[in-house]
């Protein structure tokens, strides 16, 4: 799942509390998302969600089945540096002993990294002011095996300098349509963008893009368009008819997930 977010939540439709006799804690996770169908687990999704990976090592340890809320439900093969979630627990023992509990059952590609008490109202995804997500795009002649799985090949030479101009074009509140669609049958496509780069770093070209929300495969559209742009067949200027136009046929096109990777939440 998206490179997707759900907007913040007016406070009507806020989580209860942690219960009585419960304590609500925060998780902070990394995970390769190239083997996961995505961060959410769905009745209808086949296959290891990281969501129902992080339960299942939970209720091995603790014994108790819990229900873990995420800040942003990437999508199949997307990664994660700065993922953010809660669960409540009646947990006895320090929580440095259930976070090394807790690496200890977890799979290779995902890992605890934080694990603190929060306040009992704490919400991972509501209480999210902006996510920040980076793209990297690998940008020389030949292919990397070992960044394969972390980064889009895109072989020929790219204007970051026109690349940067681009990313102007979507800063501001606007319809985003074009760019992605909402995870709930007409939900709003209005998104708030507050920062994107473009930025060469030696091989690499880093896209980075934070805003409050953002639609199902928003990122990494905007990623193509900008790659688009640096390879000479889009100019900002069509960035930009095609953010007014709000219709999802003037982009043809979507960068790969592995590429991208949520690497912080903001509160």
């Amino acid at each position: 799942m998206p490179d997707t977010d759900m907007p913040v939540q007016p406070l009507v439709e806020r989580a209860p509390v942690a219960p009585p006799g419960f304590y609500r804690v925060r998780l902070d996770v990394e995970y390769d998302g190239t083997d996961f169908v995505g961060w959410q687990t769905q009745a209808s999704r086949h296959g290891r969600t990281v969501q129902h990976t992080l339960e299942a090592a939970v209720e091995r340890v603790t014994g108790s089945g819990v229900r873990i809320v995420g800040a942003g439900r990437t999508d199949a093969g997307v990664h994660a540096t700065g993922q953010v979630a809660h669960f409540d627990t009646q947990w006895p023992h320090p929580l440095e002993v259930l976070q090394r509990a807790l690496n200890a059952v977890l799979p290779p590609d995902v890992g605890v990294v934080g694990l603190t008490e929060t306040q009992p109202v704490f919400h991972a995804r509501y209480d999210a002011l902006e996510r920040e997500y980076v793209y990297t795009v690998l940008n020389r002649p030949l292919r990397a095996p070992l960044r394969a799985r972390i980064a889009w090949h895109v072989p020929g030479s790219l204007d970051v300098e026109a690349m940067q101009a681009a990313c102007a074009v979507f800063l501001g509140r606007y319809d985003f349509r074009a760019f992605g669609r909402p995870m709930r049958e007409r939900g709003s496509t209005v998104r708030t963008v507050t920062a994107v780069t473009a930025l060469t770093h030696a091989d690499e070209v880093m896209i980075t893009v934070r805003a409050d929300a953002f639609l199902r495969h928003m990122v990494r559209r905007m990623t193509f368009a900008l790659v688009e742009v640096g390879r000479g067949r889009l100019s900002p200027s069509d960035v930009a008819s095609i953010v007014a136009s709000a219709d999802p046929s003037q982009l043809r096109g979507i960068a790969p997930p592995q590429g991208l990777c949520l690497v912080r939440v903001i509160y």
